[in-house]
């Protein structure tokens, strides 16, 4: 089965034909990043803009990379949500536009499924295991029990992983987009030059506020004086790392899963990939550990393709769905 996948829910313009939510024929990213660098973060109406300018462009790259024709197509799939309402609406109508000119039909697909699915692309994966999903928005642990069939074990009461991350990064004055800025100066510096807090929150909340709040403070009392700034991203790094890893691990032990799985844009992050790993390790629980490739962690319309394929909507009428901004 040929899916055609379209992934504009923030900043990039994305489209890719998969097959049987496995095999990626074509995958093409058009991203926005210059762009929003000069406004130190995403603007809602510029991105929705830069959509409208790249969809189609995109859509022929598509196509022209795999060789496959519009009428070869199974299903056309676009992301409905959680995202920016004016950037969906520019992905959801193009998709559904191609289905009605191609008779096919339309899978919507939600945004936060669509990252457990990249764990589906060029592997073997299959439930029942244990997710860990962290994102700019959100922080999951979800209990994945069959295709389409999942439960949110613990989330997030205030700031996302990716959120604090690039809050972080900005009070450390590092350019946008900072989370990727902060991890490059972790990867040489001290990850126990400070001591950082964890909050004492219950088995199913993170929270990060406070860490946020504590990095702040830890760096207001140099006063002055220079701030050992890779010191600094690495004791935060490794801080919200150990936090994200202990929690995910203790509720797939609880589970009984046997298998860890990273999803979200944060799964890129070198120091939360490492440490994942780490749980193959038979002192260290002998985990079946997946995170998707690194092309696949952002956003893509390879992982809404496979969603469409693994994990769609349930809708009534799919070709009357509106987007939705939140999860």
């Amino acid at each position: 089965m040929l899916i055609f996948g379209i992934e504009t829910s923030c900043d990039e313009t994305a489209c890719a034909i998969v097959k049987d939510g496995r095999e990626v024929i074509s995958n093409v990213v058009a991203s926005q990043i210059k762009t929003h660098q000069a406004f130190g973060g995403v603007v809602p109406e510029v991105a929705a803009r830069e959509h409208l300018s790249a969809i189609n462009v995109v859509i022929e790259e598509t196509f022209a990379q795999s060789g496959i024709k519009p009428q070869e197509i199974d299903a056309f799939a676009s992301t409905a949500g959680p995202g920016l309402v004016g950037c969906l609406l520019v992905g959801l109508n193009a998709a559904k536009t191609m289905s009605l000119v191609y008779d096919k039909p339309y899978i919507p697909v939600n945004h936060l499924n669509a990252h457990v699915c990249a764990n589906f692309i060029d592997t073997e994966l299959k439930p029942p295991f244990t997710c860990l999903l962290v994102s700019g928005g959100h922080t999951q642990v979800i209990n994945v029990s069959d295709y389409g069939e999942s439960s949110i074990e613990a989330s997030t009461i205030d700031d996302a992983t990716g959120e604090v991350y690039d809050k972080v990064a900005r009070l450390l004055g590092l350019p946008y987009p900072g989370g990727i800025q902060l991890d490059k100066l972790a990867q040489s510096g001290n990850g126990h030059a400070f001591k950082l807090p964890e909050a004492r929150v219950g088995d199913d909340e993170f929270s990060f506020s406070g860490l946020k709040t504590a990095v702040l403070r830890l760096v207001q009392g140099f006063k002055g004086t220079e701030i050992p700034i890779n010191d600094v991203c690495a004791s935060f790094q490794e801080t919200i790392t150990s936090t994200l890893i202990n929690k995910t691990v203790k509720i797939a032990k609880k589970n009984g899963s046997k298998t860890v799985v990273l999803a979200g844009g944060v799964a890129a992050n070198s120091r939360l990939r490492e440490k994942l790993f780490e749980l193959e390790k038979p002192e260290c629980g002998g985990f079946s550990v997946f995170a998707p490739k690194m092309k696949y962690c952002t956003d893509n319309a390879a992982m809404v393709a496979s969603a469409a394929y693994f994990n769609p909507m349930k809708v009534e009428n799919p070709l009357e769905l509106e987007v939705f901004s939140r999860g």
